[in-house]
C-alpha cells in the first residue's frame, strides 16, 4: 500500500517502484487489497484517474504517475450531532480514533438513544468540516473505557474490516480480576455463544463462535490480579466471559460473578489499539490512559485488602 492523501471527495497518492507495469484494477484488488465490490463500482463510475485521466481496469501504471480515487463523496453522518466534545487520540484524512469514558454506549440501541459515542463523534465530524457517515471499526461494552477507532470514508472502513477479520489490528485491555493467578501468562481459548436462559448474556459452549484471549499478569494483590489481555478475536463480552470461566471474574462485573468492590463498573479498559495505517506503510499504536476510577481502584487494591 502506498500513503494516500485526501483531497476534497479524492485520494491521491504515486504509483512506487515496486508496481510498475501492473494492471490498475489487479493493482488495487490483488496487490493493495481493496474490496473488489468497491474497486468494481470505482472503475464503473469512472472514479480511478491516472495522471489526471479516467482509467480502464486494463491500464497499466507506471512508477511516479499520480494515481486519484474518488473515495470521499459527501456523505450524511447517519445519525443527529452531538455537541459534546470528546476525546482525541489520533486523528488523519482517514481515521479517527478516540477514548470512549465508561457508561457511554458506544452505537444507539434505541430511538430515544441520543448521546452515545457515535453521536458525539458525529458532532466532531459535523465542526471539523468532515462530511462522512460514522462508522466504528469495532466496538467495546457500555461500561468498558478507552480506545475505539473510526473510519472516515467507505474504503477505509471496508480496509479495516478486512484487517479486524485477518486479526491484524491489536486490541489491549487492561484488567482487574478477583483472586490472584499463579501462572505468569496463559491463553483461554473456548467458543463463546448466546446463552439461552439471559438475552443480554454470554457463555462458552461448544456451538459457540472461536474465541481466544491471551493474559499477561502485570501485579498481583492481596486477594485481586491485574492483566493485560489480548484479544485474537472480538466476539461480544469476550474477556468478560472467559477470565469469569476459568475462575477470575472481573471485579465488579456482576453479570459474570464479579463483586462490586471499590468500583461501580467491570474494571476493564480497552488501553493499546496497534495496526499497519490502511493508506500509509507506517504502523501505528495508540493508546488511552488509565481513566480515574481505576486508578484508584489500583491504589485500593495495593493498600488495603478486598472484603468479601
Amino acid at each position: 500500500m502506498i500513503a494516500m492523501k485526501k483531497q476534497g471527495e479524492w485520494l491521491i497518492g504515486t504509483i512506487p517502484d515496486e508496481v510498475d507495469g501492473l494492471g490498475i484494477g489487479s493493482l488495487l484488488r490483488e496487490h493493495w487489497k481493496w474490496p473488489k465490490k468497491q474497486v468494481h463500482l470505482l472503475f464503473q463510475h469512472k472514479e480511478v484517474w491516472l495522471e489526471g485521466n479516467p482509467a480502464a481496469q486494463h491500464v497499466k501504471v507506471a512508477a511516479g504517475q499520480e494515481i486519484k480515487v474518488r473515495a470521499c463523496a459527501p456523505e450524511p453522518f447517519g445519525l443527529d450531532p452531538s455537541p459534546e466534545k470528546l476525546q482525541v487520540l489520533y486523528e488523519d484524512d482517514h481515521l479517527l480514533i478516540v477514548n470512549k469514558p465508561a457508561g457511554m454506549l458506544l452505537h444507539p440501541t434505541e430511538k430515544f438513544h441520543k448521546k452515545t459515542l457515535d453521536h458525539l463523534v458525529a458532532g466532531h465530524f459535523e465542526r471539523t468540516g468532515v462530511a462522512a457517515r460514522v462508522r466504528h471499526v469495532h466496538r467495546l461494552d457500555q461500561e468498558t473505557s478507552g480506545v475505539v477507532m473510526y473510519a472516515k470514508h467507505a474504503l477505509a472502513s471496508a480496509l479495516l474490516d478486512e484487517h479486524l477479520r485477518e486479526r491484524k489490528i491489536k486490541r489491549h485491555y487492561i484488567a482487574y480480576v478477583h483472586g490472584r493467578l499463579s501462572k505468569e501468562r496463559g491463553t483461554i481459548s473456548e467458543p463463546i455463544g448466546k446463552d439461552r436462559f439471559y438475552s443480554n448474556r454470554r457463555r462458552v459452549t461448544p456451538t459457540g463462535d472461536a474465541a481466544v484471549t491471551h493474559y499477561r499478569v502485570t501485579e498481583r494483590f492481596e486477594t485481586a490480579t491485574k492483566l493485560e489481555c489480548e484479544l485474537e478475536t472480538g466476539r461480544t463480552h469476550q474477556i468478560r466471559v472467559h477470565l469469569s470461566y476459568v475462575g477470575f471474574p472481573l471485579i465488579g462485573d456482576t453479570l459474570y460473578g464479579g463483586k462490586e468492590m471499590f468500583v461501580k463498573r467491570q474494571a476493564l479498559h480497552a488501553a493499546i489499539l496497534r495496526f499497519s495505517h490502511p493508506f500509509g506503510m507506517e504502523t501505528l499504536e495508540v493508546s488511552a490512559a488509565l481513566p480515574p476510577d481505576l486508578q484508584q481502584l489500583e491504589s485500593r487494591l495495593r493498600h488495603s485488602p478486598m472484603q468479601g
